[in-house]
């Protein structure tokens, strides 16, 4: 049942992923728990959690990529069963079942755990602390003061997660829910939640990390409301007014973020909650009357959504910033699933239309792409977009129609997946309808899975890391951000220079008294390779020709190439080094 959560790259990517990975490897080698470092530069954005996990993960299995990905794996599968159980209590053995049907193999959920983002944790968290609450208001409930010191748990370590956002969701959520049940200002409720033990709690697991990182990252405190560049002012201005207050606010700096179209966020959950989007119209028909304990978990289900969604109306956004709100739908969906009725019938259709439709659309692009080569790797096949990869899916506008003949395989089980499906849907109903959907998407899954599998050289530079670990040792240069070139930096356990101008994710924290000088310009990177030393270079190869013009051709060896991107080296590799080969010379 709960296959589909788990089918992400066993590999690190650039980008976040490396960037993660490599922040926990960072502080189980130095022993500092308390400040995120990259490239030895603090990084004082997020809060700590998700990095003591895989810090964690690391210290029992060891530094591998799968054992960064393990925290995030295991997250996934517990919202789900969590899903599954909260939906069993509130709703039914049949509801519930359904609604960890929806949570584990939505496409949101798979889509948005590929990489080593909290969020899946985020989630659990919340979904955790909500359900704690309604248990701790049950009258047939025998140990209320349980569950309510476990809805402050959740309240603390969604703060070590995703900060104040994972406490206002939750408190935010139930404080709405007990006004519109009218129970907001009674006594018997209050006494029942413990707020003040509660409090302390969550303020336990939440205060200590907080407080030492703004003693470990003077000044202390600054409430200024102006951000630019060259300002430094310590971790609690950094992490509480610019990554929050500010950001909210979208005056963050640097501003080096987008934001999806308030009307799209809205509408592409109907993708990310695909195939049961489709039974989304089903659940108007429920009873929201919190007479029981289901008309009591559809009506929080319902404000937890509306509140999440409401909120990111207001502010910046990325597309998996409401995943948080995923059990919610799943909640509802499973509900009207396990009730039935015309309108679900209906959803059954509409998803053997959909899935219909994109096993043609698959068929046309196999048909189109049959007689199209594919030299190299998919990147050659690809176009670029760089003004969109502030979002995060912003390298899906990369694709190509020439780019699917890379993806034939992947497109074939896509296309056997939702040709079954849309057959099974047609033929099919109730709980057999429903179990084809399930594992048409786990199909899909493992396709997409595959699918990545070929972008591997596009969204990874694993290759460039394995030839600068087999290359002789010298000092490596990165062109641009860090999250450029993450994975390289993840699987050589290497700290670079950055030929770029301060900015970004590292910005801030460059700026801190005693952080490294990794930034550096053109005139210095030229000076630097024309030393006997040896340096390493990672760039694009679209730029080879710039550097080539700076340095002098005749100055450049190249080391490996992949993906688009390339390693250069200042000295030719001798026939006694293992990488060295008659070509490698771009002077040649």
């Amino acid at each position: 049942m709960y296959l589909g959560c788990v089918a992400s790259p066993p590999w690190i990517l650039d980008d976040v992923d490396g960037v993660q990975a490599q922040i926990a490897r960072n502080m189980l080698a130095s022993g500092d728990w308390v400040t995120a470092r990259l490239d030895g530069i603090a990084y004082l954005e997020k809060p700590p959690l998700v990095y003591w996990t895989i810090a964690a993960s690391y210290k029992v299995f060891g530094v591998h990529d799968w054992s960064a990905r393990l925290p995030v794996v295991l997250s996934a599968i517990a919202l789900c069963l969590l899903t599954a159980a909260f939906g069993m209590w509130a709703l039914g053995r049949r509801a519930g079942f359904y609604a960890g049907l929806c949570m584990s193999t939505c496409v949101g959920l798979f889509l948005f755990t590929r990489v080593l983002i909290p969020d899946v944790m985020q989630a659990l968290t919340v979904a955790l602390g909500i359900f704690a609450f309604l248990r701790a208001l049950d009258e047939e409930e025998a140990h209320p003061r349980w569950w309510a010191l476990l809805l402050a748990a959740s309240l603390g370590a969604g703060m070590l997660l995703k900060s104040l956002f994972s406490v206002l969701v939750p408190v935010a959520t139930c404080l709405i829910y007990l006004l519109l049940t009218r129970q907001l200002f009674s006594a018997r409720i209050w006494k029942r939640l413990h707020p003040f033990s509660g409090t302390l709690v969550a303020l336990l697991i939440a205060v200590p990390w907080h407080v030492l990182a703004i003693l470990r990252n003077p000044p202390y405190f600054d409430f200024t409301l102006h951000a630019g560049p060259g300002q430094y002012h310590g971790f609690f201005w950094g992490f509480f007014i610019n990554e929050q207050l500010l950001r909210f606010l979208n005056l963050r700096y640097p501003r080096d973020y987008n934001t999806v179209p308030r009307l799209w966020f809205w509408l592409l959950h109907f993708v990310w909650l695909f195939p049961w989007s489709v039974y989304l119209p089903a659940v108007a028909k429920l009873s929201f009357k919190p007479v029981d304990r289901a008309g009591r978990a559809r009506v929080i289900a319902l404000v937890w959504i509306g509140f999440v969604l409401i909120f990111f109306t207001f502010s910046t956004t990325q597309e998996y910033y409401s995943m948080p709100a995923y059990p919610a739908f799943a909640l509802l969906l499973g509900s009207a699933m396990a009730m039935g009725g015309a309108w679900v019938r209906r959803g059954t259709r509409v998803l053997a239309v959909v899935a219909g439709c994109a096993a043609v659309a698959i068929i046309a692009i196999l048909i189109h792409v049959r007689g199209i080569p594919t030299p190299g790797d998919i990147s050659s096949a690809l176009s670029h977009h760089p003004g969109t990869y502030s979002l995060s899916l912003g390298h899906m506008q990369d694709l190509t129609v020439d780019s699917f003949a890379y993806l034939r395989l992947p497109l074939v089980l896509a296309g056997i997946a939702f040709l079954a499906g849309a057959l099974a849907s047609l033929r099919a109903t109730g709980n057999r309808a429903f179990i084809a959907a399930a594992l048409m998407m786990v199909l899909f899954f493992h396709a997409a899975r595959l699918a990545l599998a070929v972008f591997d050289p596009y969204l990874s530079s694993r290759t460039l890391a394995s030839a600068l670990t087999q290359a002789p040792e010298g000092q490596l240069i990165a062109e641009g951000h860090y999250y450029d070139y993450a994975s390289v930096f993840f699987y050589t356990n290497r700290t670079a220079l950055l030929l770029s101008d301060r900015r970004v994710n590292l910005e801030y924290g460059s700026y801190a008294p005693g952080a490294p000088e990794v930034f550096i310009d053109d005139l210095r990177f030229k000076n630097l390779w024309s030393e006997p030393g040896r340096y390493y270079f990672l760039t694009s190869e679209s730029a080879r020709p710039r550097y080539e013009g700076l340095v002098g051709a005749p100055q450049i060896t190249v080391v490996a190439e992949s993906g688009g991107k390339i390693l250069l080296t200042n000295h030719p590799l001798t026939s006694a080094d293992p990488l060295a080969h008659p070509a490698s010379s771009a002077s040649d």
